[in-house]
């Protein structure tokens, strides 16, 4: 099971089409306020967030999983635009376990859908 932090839309297709390809167990969670609730619940081996997403809050949403003792072993990978280095040094400084640009996030979204891990 795998959890996607992501309001973009055109991301949110292109992860459902190559999820429902390799036959994927994906969950979006749409709401700032139900990604740490939906981790808790669903246990999830990778949490996937658009760290440029201003709706979904992810860099408090990371903090907030890294600092959960029972969630904390959750792997976590955010994707950000290459050029938007402050957000990168962000998402480091919350304790994100990788962040990768958007485009080797979309070149490599089988591999990371296909093993669950980053």
């Amino acid at each position: 099971m795998i959890i996607c932090a992501i309001d973009d839309l055109i991301f949110s297709i292109k992860i459902s089409t190559t999820a429902k390809h390799l036959g994927a167990d994906v969950f979006f969670e749409r709401t700032a306020a139900g990604i740490v609730p939906r981790v808790r619940e669903k246990q999830p081996s990778l949490v996937i967030f658009d760290l440029n997403s201003q709706k979904l809050a992810p860099l408090e949403a990371i903090a907030s999983l890294k600092a959960d003792p029972d969630l904390r072993h959750v792997k976590t990978l955010g994707y950000v635009s290459h050029v938007d280095e402050a957000t990168v040094a962000a998402a480091r400084q919350a304790g994100v376990d990788q962040v990768m640009a958007r485009s080797a996030f979309t070149q490599r979204l089988a591999e990371i859908l296909g093993t669950g891990s980053p």
